[in-house]
Formats: C-alpha cells, sequence, structure tokens
C-alpha cells in the first residue's frame, strides 16, 4: 500500500495512493499517527480497502499532500552513512552511527516550500531513505530487526551549515528549521520495496542533478540502525529514521554552493517517489 495524507497544512486527512490515483480514506476514520501504527491500523486499513474497493472517493489532481506520517514523537537521522559523502565534506568514517534528530516542527509536505531561515547563508540539500517505525522497539536484536519497520519514505533532510557546524554544539541546531524536512509524497509499506540495499536516489537544483547515488552504499544497513538505536532509545510507532544522504550536497562542492531564493529542489526514490521543493526567503509578517 501506499499511504498519503492530504489537504490544508495541519488539518490533513489519510488517504492512499492507487496506481498514481489518490484516494480518500477517511470513513476510516484515523489518522496515520502513533495510535494507528501501534493498533494495527495497516492491517485496519487493508481491510477496510478491499470492502470499499468500489466506492473510494477519488480525489483531484494536485491537491496537496502532507507529510504522509502526522508528526511522530521522533525525527531521527544518521549522519555520514555514506563513505562518498563522508569524503566530500572531509569527515572520517564513523566507527558507530552518527545520530543527530530533526525537529518535528520541520516536517512538512512533499511539495511544500523550502524556507531559508533568518540569518541563513548556507542552506544545503540532501536526498535521503527514511524507514517509518511500525511497533514499540526496545533492545531489538539486527536479526529481528526488520519486523519494526512499517514502510518507507522519500525524505530531503535539509541543513544549514553554519548553524550546524559552525555555531558549536550539536548538529540539530542546523536540521530541524521549519520546513526542513519535506516527507513524501507517500509512505510505501514494507512490501512494496524488495531490497532497500539498492535503491537509486538523486536529486537536482534547477535541473541539475547534484546527488545520484544507490543505498547499496551504505556503511550501516537498516537492521544494524534500527537495534543499534533502539539500544538507546525507546522507538516509538510512527517514529522516522532517515538514513543518511550520498554525496553531491552543496557543502562538499568547490567552492561550496548553497541554496538561494528562486531555486527549485527536485529529488526521488526508486520506489518511492519524488517530490519538488521551491525556495523561499524568510519573511517576517
Amino acid at each position: 500500500m501506499k499511504l498519503i495524507r492530504y489537504g490544508e497544512l495541519n488539518k490533513e486527512k489519510p488517504g492512499v495512493m492507487i496506481d498514481h490515483i489518490c484516494y480518500d480514506v477517511s470513513a476510516l476514520g484515523e489518522d496515520f499517527n502513533e495510535a494507528f501504527f501501534e493498533t494495527g491500523g495497516l492491517n485496519r486499513l487493508t481491510q477496510f480497502l478491499e470492502a470499499n474497493k468500489d466506492q473510494l472517493e477519488r480525489l483531484p489532481d494536485g491537491i496537496r499532500l502532507g507529510s504522509p506520517v502526522a508528526r511522530p514523537s521522533k525525527l531521527l537521522c544518521i549522519g555520514l552513512n555514506y563513505a562518498n559523502h563522508a569524503k566530500e565534506t572531509n569527515a572520517a568514517l564513523p566507527a558507530e552511527p552518527v545520530l543527530f534528530m530533526k525537529s518535528t516542527t520541520a516536517l512538512t509536505g512533499p511539495n511544500d516550500d523550502i524556507i531559508i531561515p533568518k540569518n541563513s547563508v548556507k542552506t544545503d540539500w540532501e536526498v535521503e531513505l527514511a524507514l517509518v517505525i511500525g511497533k514499540k522497539a526496545s533492545y531489538v536484536g539486527e536479526a529481528d530487526a526488520m519486523d519494526y519497520v512499517a514502510g518507507y519514505c522519500l525524505h530531503n533532510d535539509v541543513s544549514e551549515r553554519e548553524f550546524q557546524i559552525e555555531r558549536g554544539g550539536t548538529w540539530d541546531k542546523g536540521k530541524g528549521c521549519d520546513t526542513f524536512a519535506p516527507m513524501g509524497p507517500f509512505l510505501a509499506t514494507k512490501d512494496e520495496i524488495n531490497d532497500t540495499n539498492n535503491l537509486r536516489l538523486w536529486l537536482k537544483v534547477n535541473g541539475h542533478t547534484m546527488q545520484d547515488g544507490n543505498t547499496r552504499d551504505f556503511i550501516f544497513k537498516i537492521p544494524f540502525l534500527i537495534s543499534y538505536l533502539s539500544q538507546f532509545m525507546t522507538l516509538l510507532p510512527g517514529d522516522i529514521i532517515s538514513t543518511g544522504t550520498p554525496s553531491g550536497v552543496g557543502l562538499g562542492m568547490d567552492p561550496p554552493v548553497y541554496l538561494k531564493p528562486g531555486d527549485v529542489v527536485e529529488l526521488g526514490i526508486d520506489g518511492l517517489g519524488s517530490s519538488k521543493q521551491n525556495v523561499k526567503a524568510y519573511a517576517t509578517n
């Protein structure tokens, strides 16, 4: 299945995408949130679709899509998980996963605008494969880790490099700005993706290819990441883990290149669709 959420920001309704057409499933009476995943919501949705397959309301083309997962308890990200990306940023290969968090208030729809933060001059792009946790996970063994995955999403881990690197402390302050986590267009359930270790992911800025990588180059693969993170914190249903970006970010260029108002970012992953964001300057009301 492909799960979507659609409509006005912070008022999204649940839906599904079938053969590239979006349908409303509001009659299910649930949002795609922690409670939904925790209580077997994917099974209920499957049953609902089977019972109502001839009565689903088709949504208009071009309708706004929100994040396919309602605001989760955590948005966890792995840094430097591709060797070529570590090299381009002059970072040593990590002995253990580099972990940072994005604020859940950074979460936006796949085609919403990226807003360059106030006082920012180094806003950057990062195409990533994100996974969604399907059930509570604590001290999970690597062999069992995939049992805890609900599905996968396309994610742009937008980053402000000055805030992240030059302002002291952890990376989080450069990662959690508003609009810095465009997610979707949909959540593909686990059965939709055959091999998470062989997915092409790409990103363009103004039509020029900046990133073109493959998840086969992961340093730390998904089962290990889930097991590893669950040793330090409980992962709750609906939590999102973003697995890192390949080379081609603006920071790694010589000289570095950063986003500016008017730029257009497009990105995609095999089996997970594509998204497009217009870049705008922060504006005071």
